[in-house]
């Protein structure tokens, strides 16, 4: 066979392959058994996988059977299973046609229970991709609901990571287990359910209480991502608005820190404690978050409802501190407004600071110094 000839058959030879891989065969020449396996028809094997990349998945290099899985085309595939070609040939991704078909929404059913390389199933494919039709129909054929995956995903924990609300309710319905942990860090289904929606669904059916290995609640979660509808739906369902994480930190004390005035509102709403003590290293409040952070909003909302006793009681920390410490100018005037003392408690013991005054003086940037000018014109105080 010439060069030319040599190269233009195997570009045929590709193309079919891509196409319909099955229409490629090999075989080892009898005569020459060192010469290695070679293309019916001509060529050999090391020419033919010259130059391709097998670390990549290529969508289309999947056996006939899968492919007319993947597009739905029911007789298509009659056609090849009754022509006797195998039903549950892998692909380099350890996927078979049902994956395929799982994955793609087609509603084809064989090996209901097979796994791919990474532990997948069809039932967590379909329910990864909202496909709540090919759930229940994989379902009705016994597909196991709590399968596995090697990462300790589950097909409920895939709907609820996708936010497929009404794939969770199915597979809800249908026993799955609520309460198992995920991850690493051990978070639950109701730790990632980010959607209100679905946080309804789950409450009715899962430990409100259940702490992932930071002592973190699916409430404090809600409250640190901002997530309102979810919040609500935690609070509702009777979970504790005060539980700490293992730092002693509460979710009140994260929404401040994070900004989110909704969640702030409706934890104080429902009974969260502003004056409880968020950390194991000293007395802190989420008022000290919000003025760390200038959530002025948030501050003007916790000056309402904390004992203003920590801006001078011996042992605890004046947010003054905090605010003048992250030159937060906007903050300092509203706690001297509120009247909080720029003397305050001396914390040398404990901080090495004497006053939020002192403080605001030893300070070299300009921001600190503009808090001192902005923040203390009364004092007669001249910075330069």
């Amino acid at each position: 066979m010439t060069e030319r000839k040599r190269k233009q058959h195997l570009s045929q030879l590709t193309a079919r392959c891509r196409t319909d891989p099955s229409s490629v065969t090999l075989h080892r020449d009898i005569h020459h058994p060192d010469a290695g396996p070679h293309l019916a028809g001509g060529g050999h094997l090391n020419d033919f996988f010259s130059g391709m990349d097998f670390t990549a998945c290529y969508a289309d290099t999947v056996s006939s059977v899968a492919a007319a899985a993947r597009a739905g085309r029911a007789g298509r595939l009659r056609a090849l299973l009754g022509g006797g070609c195998p039903i549950d040939s892998r692909d380099n991704r350890g996927w078979t046609a049902l994956h395929e078909a799982a994955a793609a929404g087609s509603r084809v059913l064989a090996l209901v229970n097979a796994q791919t390389h990474e532990g997948e199933s069809a039932c967590y494919l379909a329910a990864q991709r909202g496909h709540v039709g090919v759930v229940r129909l994989l379902l009705k054929a016994h597909a196991d609901v709590d399968q596995m995956t090697n990462d300790l995903s589950c097909p409920l924990y895939a709907a609820v990571d996708g936010g497929h609300a009404d794939v969770v309710d199915l597979l809800v319905s249908k026993g799955a287990e609520v309460n198992r942990t995920h991850t690493a860090s051990c978070w639950t289904c109701l730790h990632q359910a980010g959607h209100g929606q679905i946080v309804s669904i789950l409450v009715k059916v899962c430990n409100l209480e259940v702490l992932d290995d930071h002592g973190i609640s699916p409430l404090f979660v809600a409250a640190q991502y901002g997530q309102r509808e979810s919040l609500e739906a935690l609070i509702h369902a009777g979970a504790d608005v005060n539980s700490p994480a293992a730092d002693l930190a509460t979710p009140l004390l994260i929404a401040s820190q994070e900004g989110h005035m909704a969640c702030v509102d409706l934890l104080l709403d429902h009974g969260a404690d502003p004056n409880r003590a968020c950390s194991n290293e000293w007395p802190q409040l989420p008022i000290h978050a919000a003025a760390e952070f200038g959530h002025t909003g948030i501050l003007r909302r916790l000056l309402d409802v904390t004992d203003s006793a920590c801006g001078r009681t011996d042992g605890m920390v004046s947010p003054l501190y905090v605010a003048v410490n992250r030159g937060q100018p906007q903050s300092v005037a509203m706690l001297l407004n509120a009247g909080y003392s720029p003397d305050a408690q001396d914390c040398t013991c404990s901080l090495g600071l004497r006053s939020p005054l002192t403080l605001a003086l030893s300070r070299a940037s300009s921001e600190s110094h503009r808090c001192v000018s902005m923040s203390f014109p009364h004092r007669g105080l001249h910075v330069h």
